[in-house]
């Protein structure tokens, strides 16, 4: 099997369009709803739909790694990271923090230009905490760098990327054609999608790193597609590439195998369109849950609004199984009996609605009176 990287045509990269102009003005169309929905926000609701999405992104990125992080640490590193916790929330895990920073500094450098010092730095964040991995360097090993499945001695070789010996020749190649191609550019790809798509691929197929190399190759297709509208994206990849990870695998490896690459970006163009759709659902949900808050506006104590808010960083539907008096406690230090009390309050005021009774009674929210 020769890989795409050991063939003559290395990485002069072929593909057709003929069939994606549909896919291509609906991307187009969603990026307008987003821009409008985000200007129907008020700065602080457009903050926090920026949050959550960033939120989503450094979880699910992480997961596709096999990496599970912690909801709460995630969130506390990125306000932390943003100066909006005063003081500053303690994190207790490191990857949390390191993959916090890698989300903002990709939406603070979305418009610079690629160079080496800034893969490393991402690549010494996304290794926050791991002491396995040389960090801020490419790899320098002569064993093959081979994704591989299946049990020991029984293992199935996915893909074996190039030799380490030609990875800085490669990456500085890379690094070439990412800015040669950017808007306004000589050699530009006109259809941030498909430049994006390609970033992806050519990185992967590279890999240049010992590890972390899928969440910053994530990372520079969020680059090239930001840098392409002109502003940092409000989507998740990770989040719909993670939700149909074997798909993305299929069509990575697929794609590895030639420089004819219309497959490859037919299917990542898809798994954008999906990550455009779950935005505007997201930025929908955030404008919802303001106009939530509005209907009680100086009638909520502290407590009862800390616990409503963070039932909400759930999503729509809240805390699977619902709020309980003891999932309450536990986020405001409340006694029993007062969170007895707030809870009762908050149905009363149309908050919440009762389901179940006794030791089974819980609160679900009550989006409209």
């Amino acid at each position: 099997m020769r890989y795409n990287w050991q063939q003559e045509d290395w990485p002069r990269f072929r593909y057709s369009l003929d069939d994606m102009d549909e896919a291509l003005f609906a991307f187009a169309e969603s990026q307008g709803r987003i821009s409008g929905l985000l200007k129907a926000l008020s700065e602080e609701e457009k903050a926090q739909s920026v949050i959550d999405m960033m939120i989503a992104e450094a979880i699910k990125t992480s997961e596709i790694e096999g990496e599970f992080l912690s909801r709460q640490d995630v969130l506390s590193s990125i306000r932390n990271n943003l100066g909006l916790n005063h003081p500053p929330e303690k994190v207790r895990d490191k990857r949390a923090e390191g993959i916090a920073r890698l989300m903002i500094s990709v939406r603070e450098t979305y418009n610079e230009e690629l160079n080496k010092a800034m893969l490393f730095s991402w690549h010494s964040m996304v290794m926050e905490g791991n002491n396995r991995v040389n960090r801020g360097q490419w790899r320098s090993s002569e064993d093959p760098m081979q994704v591989v499945s299946g049990a020991v001695g029984r293992e199935i070789v996915h893909f074996e990327a190039p030799p380490s010996s030609r990875v800085p020749k490669e990456m500085e190649n890379f690094i070439a054609w990412f800015n040669k191609t950017a808007p306004g550019e000589l050699q530009e790809i006109f259809h941030a999608p498909v430049r994006s798509a390609i970033a992806h691929l050519y990185f992967e197929t590279i890999h240049p790193f010992e590890d972390g190399n899928g969440r910053i190759g994530r990372a520079l297709s969020e680059k090239a597609l930001s840098q392409g509208i002109g502003r940092p994206v409000v989507l998740s990849l990770s989040k719909t590439i993670e939700a149909g990870r074997k798909g993305y695998y299929e069509a990575l490896k697929t794609g590895q195998r030639s420089n004819e690459i219309t497959g490859w970006i037919r299917y990542f163009l898809q798994v954008i369109l999906d990550a455009q759709e779950q935005a505007e659902e997201q930025i929908d949900f955030t404008l919802k849950k303001a106009r939530y808050f509005d209907r009680f506006t100086g009638q909520l104590n502290a407590r009862q609004e800390k616990a409503l808010r963070r039932m909400l960083e759930e999503g729509p539907a809240g805390f699977e199984g619902g709020m309980n008096a003891r999932k309450y406690i536990s986020i405001t230090k409340a006694s029993k009996a007062t969170a007895t009390r707030d809870l009762q309050k908050l149905v009363e005021l149309g908050a919440l609605i009762v389901i179940g009774g006794g030791r089974s009674t819980r609160y679900e929210v009550r989006w409209e009176l």
